[in-house]
């Protein structure tokens, strides 16, 4: 049976705007901090992370498929190649999120403003921003990182504690729906409850993505607005973030077996 099929390009393909977009979500807050629109950057940054959780629930009914169509013999082997190319996908797409990260940080500036000269309105927002005025003006802001973008980052600025507490939640976000499905073959007699522990893992990544990275980034995000902090401290921490990020998809590659087995393990608690 062939291995990379159209449905499994179209799913990598899926994960990776998904990670594009989480990726340039952190853009945001460079951009409310730049024009003094915190509140309206946060709101943006709101709308793409639903987007993003969108697109990832509406994706895993096709990766869970994967599962049904795998050939009878060799299938932990079959299913674990595929996986791996998805994991491959999110770090992919990771990587371009930080390539264009220049680029949507001065587009994301100008929309900050938009939303606030419509009054907040996300559908004249988005009327201006799909307009070919506007896709036309974008383009000429289009420019990839340089290393003068580095130039006044401090690695002082950037704590280790964090930047490993985000590899490690982004590498369990990857993981969770893949190593559950994994573990649901692991596991055949509790595959249900093996898949369904999907939701609770990406919920506990998703609470310490909020309770540990978030308000961190938030207050110095406020600090910039306020000029009580540097700019340059939030751009070091927000670089820092995606570094962490494209570390963690790769950490991910790692941590994937190992979380199906654990899965296949938590299981018999419950069962």
């Amino acid at each position: 049976m062939e291995l990379i099929t159209e449905k499994l390009l179209f799913i990598a393909f899926f994960i990776f705007i998904i990670h594009s977009i989480e990726t340039l979500a952190y853009a945001v807050r460079l951009s409310g901090a730049r024009v003094k629109l915190i509140a309206s950057a946060l709101s943006l940054f709101n709308i793409m992370v639903i987007v993003s959780r969108l697109a990832n629930m509406m994706q895993q009914p096709f990766t869970g498929s994967l599962i049904d169509t795998a050939p009878q013999v060799n299938t932990l082997e079959f299913v674990e190649a595929q996986f791996r190319i998805l994991i491959g996908a999110s770090t992919i797409g990771t990587l371009f999120g930080i390539l264009l990260l220049p680029t949507f940080i001065a587009l994301f500036s100008r929309a900050i403003i938009h939303l606030s000269e419509e009054k907040g309105s996300v559908p004249s927002l988005m009327k201006r921003i799909f307009s070919l005025h506007y896709i036309k003006r974008g383009i000429t802001h289009f420019s990839l990182p340089k290393f003068s973008y580095l130039r006044d980052t401090k690695v002082k600025d950037i704590p280790i504690n964090l930047f490993c507490i985000n590899m490690v939640i982004t590498a369990i976000y990857t993981i969770g729906v893949l190593s559950a499905l994994y573990a649901a073959l692991l596991a055949p007699e509790r595959a249900s409850t093996a898949i369904m522990a999907s939701g609770l893992i990406n919920g506990i990544a998703t609470i310490l993505l909020v309770v540990f990275i978030d308000p961190k980034i938030s207050v110095i995000a406020d600090d910039v607005v306020n000029k009580k902090g540097s700019y340059n401290k939030l751009k070091s921490m927000s670089l820092m973030m995606v570094t962490s990020r494209l570390l963690g998809t790769v950490l991910a590659q790692l941590l994937f077996i190992w979380g199906a087995k654990y899965i296949a393990w938590f299981t018999t608690f419950i069962v």
